[in-house]
């Protein structure tokens, strides 16, 4: 056991693909990008693929790469290429291509040269601004995706986009979205293309909006266990599935006015019992969270006491704690510990930040509690 860890559970990963999949009846693609969100690029994968998800999601070609490389043969969505990259590899691999312009298109053709057909999904920006096309040069993007079918250089397999605001449902930008995208699938359908896949819903969406569902459902945060919506989802029963823990450096006791920590932003107000946690900002501990994020001690709550550092934070411990013993940074909860989303909040950010930012020196474990009644 190393001194400081991120143990992921990947029958957590299992359990939260199933509940998902019961939950929206409908097909899911478990986005493993930026590492399976901190948690392991090829782990979170083979999981989320042994409970059922059909589909991969991930931003990189390299990512697609990397989990070709690791056996994975089953279908793989990459969405975030520049310029400079190579798509070719990418198209051998049997990885599906998004093109959000035209331009992406004719590099396709360019890498497919007579090779592999490409497999290429066209993704509409309904409102995001971020990437896809723009609904003035849709109408183009659908021309020029047919004109390749015809010439043999790819099958457009999908269509998609992506909400911007689908954690609060009475957002009026989410039925605006849903309507432009309608419009769009309206307009490829006129221009003859006939994609296998129609997707919008992302883990909220999936959750709380039955209506943008379509031919699948792109699941990042929930399949790792935290809630999309905070306070708003209903209880599907999602296991969080990273803990992360340390083992304390140091115990020793400080006077009262003693200041703790860079700038002293903390101070003792009585003798007080002092921990020394070895991980800082560097591995990702988020530095917002001086003073107010906690960790758990045995079966007590210690909080962070000053500015959290590179390589270390301090946090007040309770009467008999000793070097040595372990600090739960956030797990599932089971023990008492915070959550992500606690962390989250005391961090003024969101759960995304707190578990794919967590790493630097820390080690990862992967175990396996099989949840569910699971044969072993």
């Amino acid at each position: 056991m190393s001194r400081a860890e991120i143990v992921v559970d990947v029958a957590a990963i299992r359990h939260n693909v199933r509940r998902l999949l019961a939950h929206t009846g409908t097909p899911l693609m478990a986005v493993v990008k930026a590492d399976g969100y901190g948690h392991g690029l090829v782990e979170s994968a083979r999981a989320a693929r042994a409970a059922g998800a059909s589909w991969l999601g991930v931003a990189s070609l390299d990512e697609a790469l990397a989990l070709r490389a690791a056996g994975d043969t089953g279908r793989i969505l990459a969405w975030l290429v520049t310029p400079a990259e190579d798509w070719g590899p990418a198209i051998r691999a049997d990885v599906d291509v998004t093109a959000y312009t035209v331009d992406h298109l004719d590099a396709i053709a360019t890498a497919v040269d007579g090779g592999r057909r490409a497999r290429v999904q066209l993704k509409i920006d309904t409102g995001l601004s971020r990437g896809g096309s723009t609904r003035a040069d849709w109408a183009a993007l659908v021309a020029r995706a047919r004109a390749g079918e015809d010439a043999g250089h790819w099958r457009v397999t999908g269509i998609w986009s992506h909400f911007s605001s689908s954690e609060v449902p009475d957002d009026p930008a989410n039925d605006a979205q849903e309507k432009l995208f309608g419009e769009a699938l309206d307009l490829a359908a006129e221009g003859g293309l006939r994609p296998e896949v129609r997707h919008l819903a992302n883990s909220a969406a999936a959750i709380l909006r039955p209506s943008a569902r379509y031919d699948l459902v792109r699941c990042g945060i929930a399949v790792y266990g935290l809630d999309p919506a905070p306070g708003v989802s209903p209880d599907l029963g999602l296991v969080p599935a990273m803990t992360v823990r340390a083992d304390l450096a140091l115990v020793k006791e400080v006077d009262a006015g003693a200041g703790v920590s860079y700038n002293h932003t903390w101070t003792a107000e009585r003798p007080t019992l002092l921990g020394l946690v070895p991980v800082g900002y560097a591995d990702g501990v988020p530095r917002h969270a001086a003073n107010r994020a906690e960790v758990l001690i045995g079966d007590d709550r210690a909080p962070i006491r000053g500015t959290v550092c590179m390589d270390q934070f301090v946090i007040e411990v309770p009467p008999g704690t000793a070097a040595g013993n372990e600090v739960l940074l956030w797990g599932p909860g089971t023990r008492g510990e915070p959550s992500a989303q606690d962390w989250a909040q005391a961090s003024a950010t969101i759960s995304y930040e707190i578990v794919t930012r967590i790493g630097g020196r820390l080690a990862r474990r992967h175990v396996d509690s099989r949840l569910d009644g699971e044969d072993a």
